[in-house]
């Protein structure tokens, strides 16, 4: 305890004296705060505009212009724009605009998601680039099964006719859909689990299931297992196989080689791995021409979306299948709005060369070979039988 007073009151005062200098700092920073606030404002009317866009940048000239192109820079036309803003609107939307916000991110997927290069296309920071990125991507995440789900059952007659005319065979009139994977090329993390990423190609990925219809659009994506991960064992631990979700009892999905041939849980028809005999080599011919649909379906996306998807992804892992999501959304969307990009090339086809692993993960599965050989056999049948030749089932 002091017991000088005049020392005493030289403490005061220096106490004093910092609470003082304490106060006007944070009083300091208070009205450097509120300085950048009023600066991102412009009143008008007594009303507050938040984030008014910079009307000089190059890009919001050309949308602003109705009769210009935006394909050359958004690889869309204007019309697919316009509906994904209104799809994606809110009456709580605020700040840049829903319409500048859709932009930014097509922008940012039609040049790579490379935040500089957007920054400087719309005069806005890269910090709000990857703000707006990830706020949209959210929004579309969101809105996912509007424009990605699984048919009803009166819509499968439809899409059977159309896997008929491409495998050029009626004996496919069962077939609800093509399936397969894809690997889209990603930086994989740098921790222990980096082995995890690297594919039987011997890069790292993330893999992408689809399954499509027999115009080649998306019915059903699983994303986000690793790339060292086998077709098989994806397919094992989605929510289709698991919870038998589709197809329904008595319809089948066309996949590759690197799936099991199954009747249960799902349907799903494979080729045979080593042909014998005419019979299966021409099973073999039509299944191809039916099953490659989904192929060029994952050629197709990633065509329009090549500066993102012919590199591997500038964005973490875990965002990763977000962004795989949304370019598959902008896909179907594109099918919708008949908006064909001219110069979209098919993307070489995925090897299918591989054994799927022995065990399965979810459920009881039931083989479908014969199922497999009956429509090899329907195949192989002749087109105008005698009559005492019907009766015979060609198994």
């Amino acid at each position: 305890m002091v017991s000088n007073p005049h020392l005493s009151a030289a403490l005061t005062c220096v106490a004093i004296r910092r609470l003082l200098a304490g106060a006007m700092a944070r009083s300091n920073r208070r009205r450097r705060r509120l300085r950048r606030i009023l600066a991102m404002f412009q009143w008008q009317g007594g009303k507050g505009l938040y984030m008014q866009l910079n009307a000089t940048a190059p890009i919001i000239a050309v949308y602003a212009n109705p009769k210009a192109c935006l394909k050359k820079d958004f690889r869309v036309k204007r019309s697919s724009v316009v509906y994904l803003v209104q799809m994606l609107s809110s009456p709580k939307d605020h700040g840049w605009g829903q319409d500048i916000e859709v932009l930014v991110l097509l922008y940012s997927l039609a040049h790579g998601l490379s935040l500089s290069v957007v920054g400087s296309a719309f005069g806005i920071p890269k910090s709000t680039v990857h703000r707006i990125i990830k706020h949209v991507t959210g929004k579309i995440k969101a809105n996912l099964k509007t424009l990605i789900s699984l048919p009803a059952a009166d819509e499968l007659p439809e899409i059977a006719d159309g896997f008929c005319q491409l495998a050029k065979s009626p004996a496919f009139h069962r077939a609800a859909g093509a399936i397969d994977g894809c690997h889209i090329r990603i930086k994989p993390p740098g921790n222990e689990y980096h082995k995890e990423y690297i594919n039987y190609k011997l890069f790292p990925s993330i893999q992408m299931q689809a399954i499509c219809d027999s115009t080649g659009r998306f019915l059903d994506v699983f994303i986000g297992y690793p790339g060292s991960v086998h077709d098989a064992r994806v397919l094992r631990n989605s929510p289709i196989f698991c919870q038998a979700l589709f197809p329904p009892a008595g319809w089948f999905l066309l996949g590759d080689g690197g799936y099991p041939c199954l009747e249960k849980p799902v349907g799903l028809l494979t080729p045979y791995k080593v042909p014998r005999g005419q019979v299966q080599a021409r099973f073999n011919r039509h299944h191809a021409r039916a099953r490659s649909v989904v192929e060029r379906a994952f050629g197709r996306m990633k065509a329009r979306w090549r500066a993102t998807l012919f590199k591997a992804l500038e964005v973490s892992p875990s965002f990763a299948p977000d962004i795989i999501a949304c370019c598959a959304f902008l896909y179907n969307l594109c099918i919708d709005m008949n908006d064909v990009l001219e110069d979209a090339e098919a993307f070489p086809p995925e090897d299918g060369d591989q054994s799927p692993p022995p065990a399965a993960a979810c459920g009881q599965e039931s083989p479908g070979h014969h199922l497999r050989d009956r429509i090899a056999a329907q195949l192989s049948a002749p087109v105008q039988m005698a009559p005492h030749l019907r009766e015979h089932d060609y198994i």
